[in-house]
């Protein structure tokens, strides 16, 4: 019970505070790039407590000032809430894990399928930032592949099998034996065609490489040596990878490629706002997930400039909404906020 309250607690100061990021005029939302091995998007945090306690001392020299100020708060609070509500998938409160902790690369595009996920249930997460020299954060785990999610102690793998799993505990929504096959065939399309189409793309220049591990080498978990071999080793090195990766996977032209995988994905929908009518489904969540990190890099603006698919992504942007991403630990730390434990050895 103590920790359910803890999560309780947890879940309703991270909703305020995405909130009030959103009244002050942020989204709090930023980009992010991916590569073969890693993507998704991730959180800043801004400090405003000083903006909004100047801003309440001034407005108590004033009561009326103060109190047509404090109704357009909770008229806008309301309608910010209201607006939240009808576009993400929120999960009943009893179904709510008490802790999720992610690990993962920040650029995959399997991790980013999670994040997805669990962005429009709403469902907050905590990430751990694996170093891919030596994953030491994963000395735990005999798996060593990423994504990891551990929900309430209990270790998932497997980017697809994850979701599965947590849809089947969060409160999967009913659907016909056709949603359902429809659905699992473009999950399954996501994971044997759409992701093998990224590499080629984000690598298929220097300048691009270059572009991609720009933020790859700001974000990930490296040392100061380790992330200038990132930046240029890494991206030298994902340029050629990115090359053999085209051949393996008979591609002549990678934008051509990726713009078909684009349009054949618009097919699908068939007129439909999400492949899963008025609210997206798993494969909505999937394709929007892999392609939210490259999304500004310059094969995601090409894709977007010379496809169709700008629409239902600009859609699913809004009912998944902001990131339900928690501070890491080492965030709650400076803000002076106690650090639970996460898994052991």
């Amino acid at each position: 019970m103590r920790g359910r309250g803890i999560a309780t607690i947890n879940f309703a100061v991270h909703r305020y505070l995405r909130a009030s990021s959103s009244l002050a005029g942020s989204s709090g939302r930023v980009s992010s790039t991916i590569v073969d091995f890693s993507g998704g998007s991730s959180i800043v945090k801004d400090d405003r407590d000083g903006a909004y306690g100047h801003n309440f001392k001034n407005m108590k020299s004033d009561r009326k000032l103060f109190g047509i100020a404090a109704g357009a708060f909770s008229a806008s609070f309301a309608f910010s809430s209201m607006s939240a509500a009808l576009a993400k998938e929120r999960v009943v409160p009893e179904r709510m894990p008490e802790e999720v902790i992610l690990y993962q690369y920040e650029a995959c595009p399997f991790c980013n399928k999670v994040k997805a996920f669990l962005d429009y249930h709403d469902v907050p997460y905590r990430v751990v930032e694996v170093n891919p020299v030596g994953k030491k954060e994963l000395k735990w785990s005999e798996y060593k592949k990423l994504p990891v999610l551990v929900v309430d102690g209990e270790q998932l793998n497997d980017s697809t099998a994850i979701i599965t799993s947590l849809n089947s505990r969060l409160g999967a929504p009913p659907m016909s034996e056709e949603q359902r096959k429809e659905e699992d065939q473009w999950r399954r399309w996501v994971d044997d065609h759409l992701v093998h189409l990224l590499s080629p793309n984000i690598y298929r220049s220097t300048s691009e490489a270059l572009e991609a591990f720009d933020y790859i080498a700001e974000n990930g978990n490296f040392s100061t040596t380790e992330r200038f071999t990132a930046k240029y080793v890494g991206a030298a090195a994902m340029y050629f990878i990115s090359k053999r990766l085209k051949k393996k996977h008979n591609i002549t032209d990678e934008r051509a490629a990726l713009y078909e995988a684009a349009e054949t994905w618009m097919t699908a929908l068939g007129g439909r706002r999400f492949l899963g009518g008025e609210k997206p489904n798993l494969a909505d969540l999937a394709v929007f997930g892999v392609l939210r990190p490259i999304r500004h890099l310059r094969a995601g603006e090409d894709m977007v400039k010379n496809t169709n698919i700008g629409g239902w992504y600009k859609n699913m942007e809004e009912a998944v909404g902001p990131s339900s991403r928690l501070p890491s630990n080492f965030q709650m730390a400076e803000m002076g906020k106690p650090v639970q434990s996460t898994v052991t050895s």
